[in-house]
C-alpha cells in the first residue's frame, strides 16, 4: 500500500483494531505527521498542533458516528447498519464524462492505488477525531471516467434502500443523501475515496464500501456509501444545504471564525478525551490551510461558508 503522505509513519503508528496499544509509543512517529501537507510538508502551526494528537481507537471511530439513514443517535449506525448489503456494489459515474457507466467495486479497486492517510475529522457539531483511512485519490477515479472540459462540479449520492435503512422512514432529510464539491476541490490531492480504516474494510456504519473524505470540510460533506458520481457544470444540490441553507453552506469549510447559528465553531470536543476533557481550539480549514487556502482566494469565507 502506498504511503506518500505520512513521512515515515507505518501502520503501527495508528491504534490497531485488535488492541488499544500503549499510545505513548506512537507519539514520536505522529508528531507533525497527522494531516500532512503536500509531500509531507505542512505548516509549522499545524505540525505543532498535531504533535499533541493521537489517532482515535477503532471502538470510538465505529461506535460514535452520524449516518442518519440508520437513525439520528450516535450509536444507531453501529446498531443497525449491519443489515445494509454492500456486495455486490457499483458506482454509476455519469454526466460530463467520456466513459459513463456503472463501475463495480472490483473494477475500481483494480484500477486504483490504495494509500494510507491519517487525517483530522471535524464534525459540524463541534466534535473531532483523528482517523487512519485507507483509500485512493478521488482525482484518479475521475480520470478513470474521463472528465470533460465543461465540468465544474462533482455531485455525489448515497445508497437509498429503505428496506435496509430504518432511518429513511423519517423525513429528517430528502432522501437519498446528496453532496457536492467544486471540481478543483474534488481533484485536490487531499480528497480521497476511502475503502477502509485501520487497514480493514470500512464498517457499514462508517460508509462501506466507499465513501468520500474531504478533511478540511465539516464531516457531513464526506458522504458515505456512494452509489453515484455525476460531473456537471451546475452547482449540485447538497442535502444539508438544501434542508437549511442558513445553517449549512454548500462549501462547509471548517472555519472557527464563523459560528453555526446555534453554537460556536471556535473550539471542539475531542472524542475519547473523557467527559471533562478541555475543549481545544479549532484551526482554519481543520489544520490544512497551507494546502487548500489557495482554492478560496478572493472569496468571502464568512459569506460562502
Amino acid at each position: 500500500m502506498a504511503n506518500r503522505w505520512k513521512n515515515d509513519l507505518t501502520r503501527a503508528d495508528a491504534t490497531p483494531y485488535e488492541a488499544f496499544l500503549n499510545r505513548r509509543q506512537i507519539m514520536a512517529g505522529l508528531g507533525g505527521a497527522i494531516g500532512l501537507g503536500l509531500s509531507g510538508v505542512g505548516s509549522a502551526a499545524a505540525a505543532s498542533e498535531t504533535a499533541e494528537l493521537e489517532p482515535n481507537t477503532w471502538e470510538e471511530v465505529t461506535t460514535y458516528c452520524n449516518f442518519y439513514e440508520f437513525g439520528t443517535g450516535k450509536g444507531d449506525p453501529a446498531a443497525y447498519a449491519g443489515q445494509m448489503t454492500t456486495s455486490p456494489w457499483s458506482v454509476e459515474i455519469d454526466g460530463l464524462v467520456d466513459r459513463p457507466g456503472s463501475y463495480s467495486m472490483e473494477q475500481i479497486l483494480e484500477a486504483m492505488t490504495l494509500e494510507e492517510r491519517i487525517y483530522r475529522f471535524r464534525c459540524v457539531e463541534a466534535w473531532s477525531m483523528v482517523i487512519p483511512w485507507q483509500g485512493f485519490e478521488l482525482a484518479d477515479l475521475l480520470d478513470l471516467a474521463g472528465v470533460q472540459s465543461e465540468a465544474k462540479y462533482v455531485a455525489f449520492e448515497t445508497l437509498y434502500r429503505p428496506s435496509e435503512m430504518p432511518g429513511t422512514a423519517y423525513r429528517v432529510l430528502d432522501w437519498p443523501y446528496r453532496e457536492g464539491l467544486r471540481l478543483d476541490e474534488a481533484r485536490h490531492p487531499l480528497t480521497i475515496m476511502a475503502t477502509g480504516i485501520f487497514d480493514k474494510p470500512l464498517p457499514n456504519q462508517n460508509g462501506a464500501p466507499l465513501r468520500l473524505v474531504v478533511p478540511w470540510k465539516y464531516g457531513f460533506k464526506s458522504i458515505k456509501s456512494v452509489v453515484r458520481i455525476t460531473l456537471t457544470d451546475q452547482e449540485p444540490h447538497a442535502s444539508w444545504n438544501v434542508a437549511n441553507p442558513r445553517e449549512y453552506g454548500f462549501y462547509s469549510n471548517v472555519n472557527p471564525n464563523v459560528s453555526h447559528p446555534r453554537w460556536s465553531q471556535a473550539s471542539e470536543r475531542r472524542i475519547g478525551g473523557g467527559l471533562f476533557a478541555r475543549r481545544q481550539p479549532t484551526t482554519m480549514f481543520n489544520g490544512y490551510a497551507d494546502e487548500v487556502a489557495s482554492l478560496y482566494e478572493g472569496m468571502d469565507l464568512a459569506k460562502f461558508f
